[in-house]
């Protein structure tokens, strides 16, 4: 037996799969191992901070969606009217379905900046999902009770930032 496969199976010997308080465990990185209790107390503060984060982020990327969405319809309605502007001048007796507002988009046209910046806020959104995930997977009750309070506080303080309510 290599020293690989001997490590790995004292590891996961040790890794305890129910909820406790004991110290211990790897948190994110193997060099991340809070041992002591102001160690943990430590984790579970960052822990509350990454889930206050990806609250703050969720709301910011809300808010960014609700003006990015009244940017690109006055962009869209100002492509229209300059449209309509061109098929009356081209053929003033004609109409035609794009002058009678038939061909109406149902979906924003693709902007690079929304778009890019959209993606790459929730792509950090998601990472932060995934630390707290992985922080709860170590059954540490002391980090599954602060990301529970991180994200409940985070939803107080920005909650109502949260335009999709509206």
């Amino acid at each position: 037996m290599d020293m690989d496969s001997s490590s790995s199976t004292n590891m996961t010997m040790m890794m305890k799969n129910y909820l406790h308080f004991t110290a211990g465990d790897n948190l994110l990185f193997q060099t991340w191992h809070p041992d002591s209790s102001g160690a943990i107390a430590g984790a579970c503060i960052g822990l509350v901070v990454i889930a206050l984060l990806e609250r703050w982020l969720f709301a910011i990327r809300s808010g960014l969606e609700s003006y990015w969405h009244h940017r690109a319809l006055g962009l869209a309605s100002k492509d229209a009217s300059a449209a309509k502007c061109g098929d009356d001048a081209a053929s003033a007796n004609s109409k035609s379905p794009a002058s009678s507002g038939q061909n109406q988009r149902t979906v924003p046209p693709f902007i690079a900046a929304h778009d890019v910046s959209r993606g790459a806020i929730y792509a950090v959104q998601a990472l932060l999902g995934y630390i707290l995930m992985l922080a709860v997977m170590t059954f540490q009750a002391a980090y599954v009770i602060s990301i529970i309070l991180g994200l409940g506080i985070g939803e107080v303080l920005f909650g109502r930032m949260n335009h999709h309510n509206a």
